[in-house]
């Protein structure tokens, strides 16, 4: 399945879901539209969402994060570690780094939109 992880407030995530839609229509594949801060992912879904992540090399925790949001500095997270930051990540959606796309067992954090190609690969 392929699944999106979107802020529609946000431009980039427009962007990286257009690219999404276009791919699933080209080859007939159901496409997961998820407004992660209407529906926020719980501690293991983001754990299972970092571990994707890492499928063309690794990428840590503080990469899922925004940094340039008030929670981040409210929580004081600069120094936090990975178990933080997912718990952080958890309570705290808008902190959650956008849009990441997830098809199979690859995941990227598509900024800018056109690293979602690396996993958009016909099935």
């Amino acid at each position: 399945m392929l699944t999106i992880y979107h802020n529609p407030r946000c431009s980039k995530s427009r962007v990286a879901l257009t690219l999404t839609e276009a791919f699933a229509a080209q080859h007939s594949l159901e496409l997961n539209v998820v407004d992660y801060q209407k529906t926020p992912l719980s501690r293991a879904q983001l754990a299972e969402l970092h571990q994707l992540l890492q499928s063309d090399g690794a990428i840590s925790v503080r990469a899922m994060v925004r940094d340039n949001e008030d929670e981040y500095k409210e929580l004081q997270l600069d120094k936090a570690d990975d178990a933080r930051l997912l718990d952080a990540l958890a309570s705290h959606p808008k902190l959650l780094q956008r849009p990441i796309v997830r098809f199979g067992l690859r995941a990227v954090i598509a900024r800018p939109p056109e690293l979602v190609q690396a996993i958009l690969i016909a099935p």
